[in-house]
């Protein structure tokens, strides 16, 4: 509606005194040119969509001015209007202009005043969605580098406020000699039934289960699997979580610019039932290199990445380190069995290599309707690989073969881990679009007929908190909820002795040929780099 009611003319005159009180009384200039060239900001997140409760988008107007103002303004008549270059706003003035452009747009104005005369520059829009974003996201924030890796954190966001919080800090045990690294937090089903988990590698090692205010360690390495588990999915109604278990290690390039290849040497899939306390093999096909499971929504299906290997030479880490970029992961489903808790044989799902290509990181919509991965040139660790992009495959319609390129999320630089929101209606992705080294954190909304809209970025309370950050977030989720136990709770349950899980043998419910490894296993510290940063 573009007609006004009282109840709007009184908000627009509060958002407007709320404007003038945070930004020294600005005033709009009542003489101006029309120029025709778009303003330089940073974050650029003009003509994206916004959730309707999502934190203030603050940004720098980049342009060579004596004097700048801004007006940011609904249909309904509300506005805030900004002096300065650095556009900073008001929570409640942004919160109530959000609810009355909710479903509809917000404008903006920018008006630059050079050699003593004002332009306005083309006005800007933000699209407001009907569907909230889920308002907490977790994730580590971490360095980019390639051996010190212990100064890094899990941490907690707000995404309706600034709030951050660390909820647990690796550094806490810095005299150990040994080291260690926390990864892979992974809440069940948003957090809605506070459940989560994380790792801790080397010193203190074990896995963390957060029920509530209760965390336990739990030991998954045993004496039949590869490793303790890695890759988490969390089935969405039984108490099960299926992981890869991974040797990794990494080589590094002298004249490429991506720098370094993180390798799998090995891997497999295994199942761990949280009640039973007990470990099962799903998948460890010698010839196979299973990785990143992830569950449909109904749970009756698990997805996964799996790379076909053949020896092309006795010295199988020779051989894949010169042969790094032949590696292509396929998508694999298996069916599963609820009842029986087995899995049938796997089919394909999506074929990258007969592109040329690799997929990696499957994650389905929670209407199970999407496919979301990320396809690049080779490989799984995309995170490093500049030719990573994220990719929709529809798993119901006719045409689903064939993956969609979903361009408003893609750059020249490396897209890579991502996230569905708990509605199905927002993307969570990393992105080193910013400068190529640092991955950034973007939100996208997905809109019902199954297109990405351009994302915009993690919104920031200052606007030198991302230039000043010299770490990458990393492995990014959504989250209903925020994590219950304090920092000295999961402090106290790293310390403590790790409960060992039981192996009990495969959960496939025929078994299949080639399943045995086709070397032995290495202890975990010969080669394994578990904290390299996805």
């Amino acid at each position: 509606m573009k007609s006004s009611v009282p109840i709007f003319s009184f908000i627009a005159v509060v958002l407007t005194m709320a404007g003038v009180l945070c930004s020294c009384s600005p005033s709009l200039p009542t003489t101006y040119a029309e120029a025709s060239r778009q303003p330089a900001v940073s974050p650029d997140n003009f003509g994206a969509t916004l959730p309707p409760n999502i934190a203030p988008l603050n940004f720098r107007i980049n342009e060579e001015a004596t004097d700048c103002v801004t007006r940011l303004h609904s249909r309904k008549g509300g506005e805030v209007v900004v002096g300065g270059t650095d556009v900073c706003f008001d929570e409640d003035v942004w919160h109530e202009l959000l609810a009355q452009a909710k479903g509809d747009t917000l404008f903006c104005d920018i008006y630059l005043k050079t050699d003593g005369n004002w332009q306005h520059l083309p006005t800007q829009y933000f699209l407001v969605a009907e569907e909230p974003v889920d308002p907490y996201i977790t994730y580590r924030l971490i360095r980019p580098s390639y051996v010190t890796y212990e100064e890094l954190t899990i941490n907690e966001r707000c995404l309706e406020n600034f709030n951050e919080r660390v909820i647990y800090e690796n550094m806490r045990f810095e005299d150990s000699d040994q080291g260690q690294c926390i990864n892979c937090h992974l809440p069940r089903n948003w957090n809605q039934q506070q459940q989560s988990q994380f790792h801790v590698r080397q010193a203190m090692g074990g896995t963390l289960f957060i029920s509530g205010d209760q965390v336990a360690k739990v030991n998954l390495k045993t004496d039949s699997t590869l490793s303790a588990g890695v890759y988490p999915a969390w089935h969405p109604t039984q108490n099960l979580i299926a992981y890869s278990v991974n040797e990794t290690g990494q080589v590094f390039h002298t004249l490429d610019p991506q720098k370094v290849e993180v390798i799998d040497y090995a891997s497999d899939l295994i199942l761990y039932d949280v009640e039973a306390n007990t470990v099962q093999h799903i998948d460890r096909t010698a010839s196979e290199f299973e990785s990143f499971p992830t569950w449909s929504p109904d749970g009756r299906t698990l997805y996964y990445i799996s790379a076909h290997y053949t020896p092309r030479a006795a010295d199988i880490d020779a051989d894949l380190d010169n042969n790094y970029d032949k590696l292509h992961y396929n998508i694999y489903a298996r069916d599963f069995d609820l009842q029986t808790r087995r899995f049938g044989p796997h089919r394909l799902v999506f074929d990258a290599e007969a592109l040329d290509k690799s997929a990696s990181v499957p994650r389905i919509s929670p209407d199970g309707d999407y496919l979301l991965f990320t396809l690049a040139d080779y490989g799984q660790f995309h995170v490093w690989h500049k030719s990573a992009d994220l990719q929709i495959l529809s798993l119901v319609s006719e045409s689903g073969e064939q993956a969609e390129a979903t361009a408003p999320l893609n750059s020249p630089e490396s897209e890579s881990y991502h996230a569905w929101s708990s509605n199905g209606r927002w993307i969570l992705f990393s992105s080193r679009r910013d400068d190529g080294n640092y991955t950034r954190l973007y939100i996208s909304y997905f809109d019902k007929d199954g297109r990405a809209h351009k994302p915009f970025r993690l919104p920031q309370r200052s606007l030198d908190s991302d230039d000043l950050l010299l770490r990458s977030y990393n492995a990014a989720e959504f989250m209903l909820q925020p994590v219950r136990p304090s920092q000295r709770q999961l402090e106290k349950a790293v310390k403590a002795n790790a409960r060992p899980a039981a192996y009990a043998g495969s959960a496939l419910a025929q078994p299949e040929a080639d399943s045995t490894r086709h070397r032995a296993l290495q202890p975990a510290n010969e080669r394994r780099r578990e904290s390299i940063a996805y």
